[in-house]
């Protein structure tokens, strides 16, 4: 299989929407969310367009990566700078076939050409410690509050660069859904049946676990 990774453009944006919808429905919560950011996000002034990429294989799109800007800042303030991607999406008949490492990969290997310091996400350790992502804990950095969620993941692009600090994780206020409006939009997609699965119950615990040093 053949998977070619390209810059999203303005034509992709309705197909990436619905394989969004289509990838994340009944994952976390019944329905998802996460199409609807996947819209606002494009117009956010944290978005970074450069690192828009898809997948398509045999002239499909199957997978989607979005990042925005984000950073971490120490006691006194001084930040650093880094990047968060999400969502990242891949067809569930596709899924499993390294396209979402291959979108990840990719967009990895401009970010380290741009001298970006760090990638930090919220997400399954199952499926990014493999990449070579790490808890935040083993860099000293919290979240907002000062804790170290289960989810929240570093992958380090120049070593060392969290180093003798204590830090605090700020990503994008694009990540503020508001769930009147997503349910809005969602209505301009064809129904579907909103539904409990077991991935949500998972998705629960992890959001809500937190490490201990």
């Amino acid at each position: 299989m053949k998977i070619i990774i390209r810059r999203e453009n303005e034509n992709d944006h309705r197909i990436v929407e619905e394989l969004t919808r289509e990838a994340f429905w009944n994952l976390y919560v019944p329905g998802c969310d996460e199409h609807y950011l996947a819209n606002i996000l494009r117009n956010h002034p944290d978005f970074i367009p450069e690192l828009d990429f898809v997948a398509v294989v045999d002239d499909k799109i199957v997978g989607n990566i979005m990042y925005t800007k984000s950073f971490v800042a120490d006691e006194k303030n001084n930040r650093i700078n880094t990047l968060t991607f999400g969502p990242l999406c891949v067809l569930p008949e596709f899924q499993r076939k390294g396209i979402g490492s291959s979108l990840i990969n990719h967009t990895k290997d401009i970010a380290v050409r741009n001298n970006s310091k760090a990638i930090i996400i919220l997400g399954s350790p199952h499926n990014y410690c493999k990449h070579g992502f790490k808890n935040s804990i083993d860099f000293n950095i919290g979240n907002a509050q000062g804790k170290f969620p289960y989810g929240q993941l570093v992958l380090e692009l120049q070593k060392g660069v969290f180093a003798g600090k204590k830090w605090r994780f700020h990503c994008s206020s694009a990540y503020d859904i508001d769930a009147k409006a997503a349910a809005e939009f969602d209505s301009q997609f064809p129904p579907r049946k909103k539904e409990y699965k077991a991935s949500q119950e998972e998705f629960s615990i992890a959001v809500r676990a937190f490490l201990g040093k």
